[in-house]
């Protein structure tokens, strides 16, 4: 499966999340590190949701850059 997830960065780290598996985040110093965790969490979270008998949100979520200019 794919997911999409949404990347932030911060002042001092970067956090991300994914918008079809509430809950699911990472926080890291660096970007390339917040992806490993968040892809770790992914796997725990879906994990976890078939332990528990729960359904296994499918990918559903899509992004799209805007461009606008600056005012």
């Amino acid at each position: 499966m794919r997911y999409m997830v949404v990347i932030e960065r911060g002042e001092k780290s970067w956090g991300a999340h994914v918008p079809d598996l509430p809950g699911c985040i990472a926080v890291a110093e660096t970007r390339g590190e917040v992806v490993r965790l968040l892809r770790e969490a992914i796997d725990f979270h879906i994990q976890g949701l078939r332990e528990d008998g729960l359904p296994v949100p499918q990918p559903s979520s899509e992004s799209e850059i805007v461009e606008v200019g600056a005012s």
